[in-house]
């Protein structure tokens, strides 16, 4: 089984052209309306609103991702205190590919994404790191990590790599030959060439999620899949200065009962997973960058694998065995989310009848006439009660008359990102021209025909 880890954030065991600078709680565009816009119309709306999470909502010394904010009066924003938030290192890393969403569709100036990517990258040269490596959590005012389990209080190389993938996107994307973007490209080469994943692998044909300087290596987790951590082994084996052989891929991501499966589920055979294939962010994370688009290699192909995951999901949801209030064609996602009783990695054998609006609207690249939908239905049904300043809200629950008052960052940033590959693959492109990753991406046995030769 994939083995992602639990804590608050879930994982499963086996997780304008010129900005307008308008406050969070500024007008939101009404749900009604905007269910009877054209498809594109719609996407643009959705994304753009999606996006002031990363712009407006960002923290305020460093410019990088709160990990949640929460909608309503001020007194209930948990940002009341903004600069107290701590920042989510994965988040960021979608949060940067959403810059550069923002300034092709003209939301920000180029100089404005310049300026905040320029701050973002600052502060991360500044901040605390272990072996090139960055914790779960940091704090956003001095760059020192913010605990987040017991023993899980030093490197995150999960959380690591998206964030390497966000800004290898932004050193691809932002290529002027003008001091600024020399600058930019520079600072990014140096974070990223500084991750030394050769030494998260303790020697072994396996890399290991957590290092800590004060509990080692007492976590333990070895990162094996299948689950949403297929680009760390693509960045670790891609890169330049302390790259993975392949074996590291082979016998540790690809080995062990639930990588290869080959079962199926509501008569669709899924070749990799765990059963039912787990939460819908497998099909997201990772797929922000890498393009599964004829990616393929000696396990699966992975378009095919994305796409047939969602079905899934979807199939369960229709089915709805436990008869939960909503699910149905126009109503379905489970993924990791908040949920009336916490925070959970749903999926169909965890199931409480919490629907993600990420889970679907993310999906949008692998099943567009079954996501158009869902997007319809949630601003039609649900409306001002999941659609609000910065997006859908995290989830709602009609079984139980529960809907979040939460944004999550590792939520909204792959609903802006992924629309946005479904509609002209900006990251898809971005990412696989990067030279180290098409070159690490061969070193693995990868064949895609996306390889080829790219810009930088």
């Amino acid at each position: 089984m994939p083995q992602s880890k639990v804590p608050r954030r879930a994982r499963t065991t086996s997780k304008r052209r010129h900005s307008r600078k308008t406050s969070a709680r500024a007008a939101v565009p009404d749900p009604l309306k905007l269910a009877a816009l054209p498809d594109e119309a719609l996407l643009e709306i959705v994304q753009r609103q999606t996006f002031r999470y990363f712009w407006e909502g960002a923290h305020p010394v460093s410019g990088l991702a709160c990990d949640r904010r929460t909608s309503g009066t001020p007194a209930r924003d948990s940002l009341a205190d903004p600069a107290a938030a701590p920042i989510t290192i994965g988040g960021s890393g979608f949060g940067a590919m959403t810059l550069i969403v923002a300034v092709e569709r003209g939301w920000v100036t180029r100089g404005e994404a310049l300026e905040r990517l320029g701050r973002m990258v600052d502060f991360l040269l500044r901040a605390r790191c272990y072996h090139g490596a960055f914790p779960h959590f940091m704090d956003g005012r001095s760059g020192a990590t913010v605990t987040f389990g017991r023993k899980d209080d030093g490197a995150d190389l999960v959380e690591t790599s998206f964030l390497v993938m966000g800004l290898l996107c932004a050193r691809q994307y932002f290529d002027q030959d003008t001091a600024q973007e020399r600058s930019i490209r520079a600072r990014i080469d140096t974070l990223w060439n500084e991750v030394e994943w050769s030494w998260f692998t303790q020697g072994r044909d396996v890399l290991y999620w957590h290092w800590s300087p004060y509990n080692g290596w007492a976590m333990n987790h070895e990162i094996r899949g299948w689950n949403e951590c297929l680009v760390t082994y693509v960045l670790a084996a891609s890169s330049r200065r302390y790259p993975v052989p392949p074996d590291v891929y082979h016998r540790g991501f690809a080995s062990g009962p639930g990588f290869c499966t080959g079962k199926s589920w509501y008569d669709v055979e899924l070749p990799l997973g765990m059963p039912y294939g787990g939460p819908l962010f497998f099909t997201h994370y990772s797929f922000c960058g890498l393009d599964p688009r004829g990616l393929s290699d000696r396990y699966a192909d992975y378009w095919e694998q994305n796409v047939r995951h969602v079905r899934i999901n979807r199939a369960h949801c229709i089915a709805n065995a436990k008869r939960f209030a909503g699910y149905g064609e126009q109503c379905w996602g489970l993924t990791a989310s908040d949920d009336p009783d916490g925070y959970s990695a749903h999926a169909p054998d965890n199931d409480n009848g919490t629907i993600s609006p990420t889970a679907a609207l993310a999906s949008l690249p692998y099943a567009p006439s079954e996501v158009m939908p869902v997007l319809r239905h949630f601003l039609q049904r649900h409306g001002k009660r999941v659609w609000r300043e910065l997006g859908f809200v995290d989830a709602f629950n009609e079984e139980r008359g529960w809907y979040a008052d939460t944004f999550l960052a590792i939520d909204q940033g792959p609903i802006v990102v992924m629309i946005e590959n479904h509609r002209t693959a900006l990251l898809w492109k971005l990412f696989m021209a990067a030279p180290e990753v098409r070159e690490g991406l061969r070193r693995l046995g990868f064949v895609s025909p996306h390889l080829g030769a790219g810009r930088r």
